[in-house]
């Protein structure tokens, strides 16, 4: 079962060569923790999921690598190549409109259909290089204005076209400080689109990957570099393969349902806004899954994590936790644990995204840059809504 990914903006391009940079160099490495068959099986499950092989052997990522100008397309296929051991293969870039500026009306209005034939062309290709396609995994900024415009509109297309394999969107939340003005529309038009046409959201945050930089790995000055590796190592660890009881390697299907993060269960009544002026005393879970690799996984007590305090009341602990462990290490660390959750955690983020665009449009401020390109009034009012009611369905967990 393979994956496509499509590497969307200057975001998702940068973030996307050192994913794939991290499952290769995993990959091809030796470990003691397991035996020489099983890391052969665990080598040849990561490879088939994310490689293809070229005439000449050499590794080809099953990605598409899309952005607006060159430069940054061509730094990332130059990294690829100078590394000797993987290429990327199918890569598009357009020309964006001079006056067009960081606009995501732009990219999802004008940019996103007249380059749909050859964008979606260049996926079908990748597609068909796939003995079986599990799935799309799209990787782009939340906030970044005519890459997340064109992303929201190939997520809508990938829905309409495959219909059946799963597609998973892994975004970048922005900065709270914040990264260019408008991304608090961005954002909510981003967000609200791909909740109606994404199964899945990894989410994240930028200013939590800058802690774990300076805090954790004591890094003096942070580059986004620095960030993205881990991500990279955060998404390997998650996506790399773990090990049955029948004794071999193989991908699961997401346990967790296809709603991680952003998803609001279902069944819930809509409800209007509630303020957020309460701390939540702990994040309330739909699901949580923890990947552990390495050294002990098997001694480690997960007990913690199947207390019904931590769940919606509506949900049985034995089947709202899962957990996967393998012996097989992941890249050099001697054990890892990767926790993916369905929760609370984001809903003051959002409700303060939402709170910011909401003051904004109250005041009609830079709305004129959306409609010229065909965003109206009402689609923001329908992303409110849409965004309240996930905040408030979270909130009542």
């Amino acid at each position: 079962m393979s994956i496509v990914t499509v590497q969307l903006g200057q975001c998702g391009n940068q973030i996307g060569f050192e994913v794939f940079d991290a499952l290769f160099s995993d990959s091809d490495c030796s470990q003691g923790l397991c035996s020489k068959r099983e890391n052969e099986a665990y080598q040849a499950s990561c490879k088939e999921r994310f490689f293809s092989e070229e005439e000449n052997g050499v590794l080809a990522a099953r990605a598409i690598l899309v952005d607006m100008e060159p430069k940054v397309i061509n730094q990332t296929l130059s990294k690829a190549a100078q590394s000797g051991r993987w290429k990327y293969a199918r890569h598009a870039c357009f020309c964006q409109k001079q006056g067009s500026g960081n606009n995501w009306a732009y990219g999802y209005s004008v940019h996103g259909p007249k380059h749909e034939e050859s964008i979606m062309n260049l996926i079908q290709k990748e597609v068909e290089k796939c003995d079986s396609l599990s799935g799309f995994f799209i990787i782009m900024s939340m906030a970044g204005g005519t890459g997340s415009g064109l992303g929201a509109f190939v997520t809508q297309n990938l829905r309409d076209q495959y219909s059946n394999s799963l597609k998973m969107n892994q975004i970048i939340w922005p900065y709270g400080t914040g990264e260019v003005i408008v991304q608090n529309y961005n954002s909510i038009l981003t967000l609200s689109h791909l909740y109606r046409s994404s199964d899945a959201l990894l989410v994240h945050e930028n200013d939590a990957v800058h802690k774990i930089c300076a805090k954790l790995m004591n890094i003096k000055q942070i580059s986004f570099g620095d960030m993205n590796q881990v991500l990279a190592h955060q998404l390997g660890s998650v996506f790399q393969p773990t090990y049955s009881a029948e004794g071999s390697f193989h991908y699961r299907r997401n346990p967790l349902g296809i709603d991680w993060q952003i998803r609001p269960p279902s069944g819930l009544p809509a409800l209007g806004k509630i303020p957020l002026n309460k701390e939540l005393h702990f994040n309330t879970s739909i699901a949580n899954l923890v990947i552990l690799r390495g050294k002990d996984v098997q001694s480690a007590d997960l007990g913690g994590f199947k207390d019904p305090a931590l769940y919606t009341s509506w949900l049985d602990p034995v089947n709202a936790f899962n957990v996967w462990k393998t012996q097989r290490a992941f890249s050099k660390y001697e054990k890892s644990a990767a926790l993916v959750s369905n929760s609370q955690f984001l809903v003051k983020s959002l409700d303060t995204i939402v709170g910011k665009a909401w003051n904004m449009f109250a005041s009609k401020a830079y709305i004129h840059q959306y409609t010229k390109f065909g965003i109206e009034e009402e689609d923001f009012l329908y992303s409110f809504t849409l965004l309240e009611q996930v905040v408030a369905s979270y909130c009542n967990l």
